[in-house]
């Protein structure tokens, strides 16, 4: 019995030997305790008491040496001094060789014959330290510059090269010669590690064509260890040229501000813009306003004097200020303008009389007593004087003798109107007028005359204004509100009856066809009212046709067309006496003026290509009148020629079989 028994050892039943059945490791388990008896072998009697056995496990060399923590990495400076691992190579150089691979063996029983042994790999990583000094690859640059280039521009990059990393490898660079140290400065560029030249004032060819600069490159981080061997920086030389460019004009001073009187009569000279060429060409210049600024055109520029003067009246009130561009053009090549602003002030002059500041809607209480202030009243005056306002007021000429109200001047840009009696009567009169002369303070003084408009009114008990004028007065003493609505239906009524009868004649003017706009081939003019022949005239005046004088018009080179819609006049004419069928004689006259219609359309170029089908439908079966279609009014024998138009397309097609020299068994059939 105990631990292991049966499963790990067994005991033999007569001698009593203890054997192990299974291997035993004693790194898993080191004791075991059992417990044994004997017994008798007949009655199986206990013959001693119960016994314990502790069975101790022995080592042998049976696990090699381990590693815990492998492989095993190392960071160890470059040109470390010996240490736990030590070095086989003196100054190792990560630069050279930055990594390093060890295989290390451990070995147990003290290296003895019989003993095991273990393997681990330690990778050594040589660390970067700032043993290596920045170095140019030339000793010397040259780069060109364009004269234009703007202030703070970069010019040109250069770059030192350094065998370490990180911030061993981070430089400064500086200028510490030249002829170009306020021209140029130079600075770091942290990702890249080059020296950036940039420009601090505008270049000038015509004046310095070439700069030359020398800029040293060190290190940022230097380490002091490595300082002693030489050196630990590098000097490069910069040759900077400057390239011509051709500049527009430059003015001598961007903005020119300046001051004209608004009084100041067209053709005034103002002031002078003068701009000159920097380049050495010194091409001559012609001056002109940019009218976009301008475009009202104040101002004129003599073009080559760049003289400023009034093309125009001015106006402070209307501008006070004006902004405008003033271009400076090379001769030589117009492509280069130059700009400059000139700022041109209008200066103030009296030339605005003062007003009423706002339109006074004044009311006086019938029951108002004499002396009191029934309104205050102020000004405003377009002009602005240099030492402000000052109006003063009074009452017009013609109100001096006024016995109704008086004025009183304040003193302090504003009057009060009072009244000088009581008892007024809006029935007596509602409105009063009250001019008032206001003059300013400005030199010549200018004045005018404004109409204060005082309405009559009856006031409740606090003086405020209930009803006002004659006539309220009148609506309170004779109408009612039924009255009123009556008359107000009444006028109603009659304005929708003046209306429906306007619409009415509107509508019997309103031509047949409607639609002046469609695109007309064949258009047949139809006349919706048949009759019963020659006595039925309600719908046409034969005496238009009979007058043929009228209907040509003068004669001379107008041709009046008829296939265009018929004039509204012609459709609706006054009614004639009742019309009596005319004598045979008179069917000439109309057949000629239809056949002088047709033949002018006949040989006219430029009429329209196509057929006016006009029917007269107050013809009836008694009609002595031929047909006014023009439809058969071809004839073989024309010696107008319409061939053309079959060059005009399939939308004069028809017109083209119509009028064509084509079989005439034909002309019908589509």
């Amino acid at each position: 019995m105990g631990e292991g028994a049966s499963s790990i050892f067994t005991i033999d039943e007569n001698t009593g030997d203890i054997h192990a059945i299974k291997r035993l490791d004693r790194e898993e388990q080191a004791y075991y305790t059992l417990r044994a008896q004997a017994l008798d072998y007949h009655t199986s009697r206990p013959v001693e008491p119960e016994s314990e056995f502790v069975i101790k496990v022995q080592d042998i060399n049976d696990n090699e040496p381990k590693f815990l923590d492998g492989p095993y990495n190392s960071r160890v400076p470059e040109m470390s001094p010996v240490g736990v691992i030590r070095t086989a190579l003196p100054n190792m150089d990560r630069e050279a060789r930055d990594q390093y691979l060890l295989v290390i063996q451990a070995k147990d029983m003290v290296g003895q014959m019989g003993g095991l042994s273990g393997t681990t790999s330690v990778t050594v990583t040589l660390m970067d330290v700032n043993d290596n000094p920045p170095r140019f690859s030339r000793k010397s640059y040259q780069f060109s510059v364009p004269e234009s280039l703007p202030v703070a521009s970069a010019v040109a990059k250069i770059k030192a090269l350094d065998a370490d990393v990180g911030p061993n490898a981070e430089m400064e660079y500086r200028i510490i010669d030249g002829d170009g140290l306020g021209m140029f400065r130079v600075s770091t560029d942290k990702d890249t590690q080059e020296g950036v030249i940039t420009l601090l004032e505008n270049l000038d060819f015509e004046t310095k064509t070439t700069y030359s600069l020398r800029i040293e490159a060190s290190n940022r981080h230097p380490d002091t260890r490595f300082l002693s061997p030489g050196m630990f920086s590098d000097i490069a030389n910069v040759r900077l040229t400057v390239e011509n460019v051709d500049e527009p004009p430059l003015f001598s001073s961007p903005l020119s501000k300046m001051v004209v009187s608004e009084a100041a009569k067209v053709g005034t000279i103002i002031g002078t813009m003068s701009a000159n060429d920097p380049d050495s060409t010194n091409s001559p210049i012609r001056y002109s306003i940019d009218r976009n600024t301008d475009l009202e055109r104040f101002f004129n520029i003599e073009a080559t004097t760049g003289i400023i003067s009034t093309a125009k009246p001015l106006d402070r009130e209307i501008n006070a200020v004006h902004n405008i561009t003033i271009l400076a053009i090379e001769s030589l090549d117009p492509a280069q303008v130059g700009k400059g602003i000139a700022l041109i002030t209008v200066m103030d002059i009296n030339d605005n009389a003062p007003v009423f500041a706002i339109e006074y809607e004044t009311f006086l209480c019938e029951s108002s007593s004499p002396g009191q202030v029934i309104e205050t009243i102020s000004a405003v005056d377009r002009d602005e004087p240099p030492s402000g306002h000052r109006f003063f007021f009074s009452l017009a000429a013609e109100a001096v003798g006024n016995l109704n109200f008086t004025l009183r001047d304040n003193k302090d840009n504003t009057a009060s109107i009072l009244t000088k009696r009581a008892g007024f009567q809006r029935r007596q009169q509602s409105l009063y007028r009250l001019p008032v002369l206001i003059v300013d303070s400005g030199t010549p003084a200018l004045s005018s005359t404004n109409t204060l408009s005082i309405r009559v009114c009856e006031c409740d008990g606090d003086g405020s204004p209930q009803s006002c004028g004659a006539e309220a007065s009148m609506l309170a003493a004779g109408l009612s509100t039924g009255a009123l609505i009556a008359i107000l239906a009444c006028i109603l009524t009659l304005l929708v009856l003046v209306l429906l009868i306007v619409m009415m004649r509107r509508r019997k003017k309103e031509p047949l066809i409607l639609d002046e706009d469609r695109d007309v081939r064949e258009n047949i003019v139809r006349y919706d009212d048949e009759g019963g022949g020659e006595e039925d005239t309600e719908a046409f005046d034969m005496v238009a046709l009979r007058n043929l004088n009228v209907v040509r018009g003068g004669g001379g080179d107008s041709k009046v067309r008829r296939d265009v819609t018929p004039e509204v006049t012609t459709l609706y004419m006054p009614r004639p006496p009742p019309y009596k069928a005319a004598p045979a004689d008179n069917n000439g006259i109309f057949r000629e003026f239809i056949w002088d219609r047709l033949k002018e359309a006949d040989v006219d170029p430029a009429a329209p290509p196509y057929d006016s089908l006009q029917t007269y439908a107050f013809e009836g079966s008694g009609s002595v009148a031929d047909s006014l279609s023009s439809l058969e009014s071809l004839s073989t024998d024309s010696d107008q020629n319409y061939d053309y138009l079959s060059d005009w397309g399939p939308r004069f097609r028809k017109l083209a079989d119509l009028y064509g020299h084509t079989d005439g068994s034909n002309i019908f059939s589509s």
